[in-house]
């Protein structure tokens, strides 16, 4: 019988897959398509399981649908849907770095926050409670969503400042538009402001565009952070940068925010607001795990924007880089 799911499920296919880990307990484990057809089932993070809540989880995927605080192009509401549906294509595990992310933690998909699409304070609110929930849990989130002001606020309330991993074109440290300090452009100040991020363990990578002040990075330099332009990392590996970062952000909680703007267009198009000359998958991967070994409390995986990217690759991309998140997170076994 070729049928992965016990005799109890064969009747139901659609269920969800646990298989033995090596210590003998029950873990989810994503599917085989040698067995499910990829198609098959509920649109979930790497067809993961479903459950309602964070709790018994180590780590779960939860989307913020939401683009309220857009400047440019709208969309990114429409992003968590796109990157579960491309997740399919993600196996259990990494065969490059040998992790054996689903061997190790208990892992699900827990749904999206039910945001408030005519209300952006509002939706702040609602996601901030939603996180607090997931963070009391025990459960590490995995966002895939927007603004990640939210995610950060609530994933840095218990473990007091935090530091920050930042890949993006920008800083994300705008104070007001058009009178609002809520925009996507202002996650980065308000965390500031609220006292949840260690500045001196705060890098941004990727850095570029024009802009409005002639010494953009100013505010950020000021506070401490590592300003890294994405000039700095044309055609160079950044396994050396990454040496520097580990060492900067020491044993204390960091998390992780990565802007899909922040790689070059060509690779990633389908975004509310591309920048040229940017990142390339491949440093993508050098930044994400060479942040393995950190205290990572919390990532996210935002902006994607999928009818800007009718291939489908931006999201593709954002799946990919969610599950190397995953594979880096503290307790991830390697085969």
């Amino acid at each position: 019988n070729l049928c992965p799911f016990p005799s109890s499920r064969v009747s139901a296919p659609l269920a969800p897959l646990r298989a033995p880990c090596r210590w003998g307990s029950q873990f989810n484990v994503p599917p085989s398509a040698q067995f499910v057809a990829r198609p098959v089932g509920v649109c979930s993070m790497m067809k993961l399981p479903m459950q309602a809540s964070a709790e018994g989880l180590d780590a779960a995927f939860v989307g913020v649908p939401l683009d309220t605080g857009t400047s440019n192009r709208p969309g990114a509401r429409f992003g968590p849907r796109q990157i579960r549906a491309e997740s399919v294509m993600v196996r259990r595990y990494n065969a490059s770095t040998g992790a054996a992310p689903f061997d190790s933690l208990q892992v699900a998909d827990i749904g999206d926050v039910n945001v408030n699409l005519y209300n952006l304070p509002d939706s702040c609110r609602l996601i901030r409670e939603s996180y607090q929930k997931i963070v009391a849990s025990g459960c590490v989130p995995l966002t895939l969503g927007k603004d990640p002001t939210s995610p950060c606020r609530a994933t840095a309330s218990p473990h007091g400042p935090v530091g920050l991993v930042h890949v993006d074109a920008h800083t994300d440290t705008g104070d007001r538009a058009l009178g609002e300090k809520i925009y996507h452009g202002t996650p980065f100040r308000r965390c500031v402001e609220e006292g949840l991020l260690d500045c001196s363990r705060v890098v941004q990578i990727g850095i570029r565009g024009s802009s409005y002040d002639p010494d953009p990075y100013k505010y950020c330099q000021d506070q401490g952070f590592r300003v890294v332009p994405a000039e700095e990392c044309w055609r160079k590996s950044l396994v050396p940068l990454m040496g520097e970062v580990r060492t900067q952000m020491g044993d204390k909680p960091v998390y992780i925010s990565f802007d899909i703007d922040g790689l070059d267009p060509a690779y990633a198009p389908g975004t509310g607001t591309p920048e040229i000359a940017g990142l390339t998958p491949v440093q993508a991967l050098e930044i994400i795990r060479g942040c393995k070994g950190l205290n990572i409390v919390g990532c996210d995986l935002v902006e994607v924007a999928p009818m800007y990217d009718v291939s489908g690759n931006t999201a593709l991309l954002g799946a990919n880089l969610l599950f190397e998140m995953l594979c880096i997170l503290p307790g991830v076994k390697t085969r």
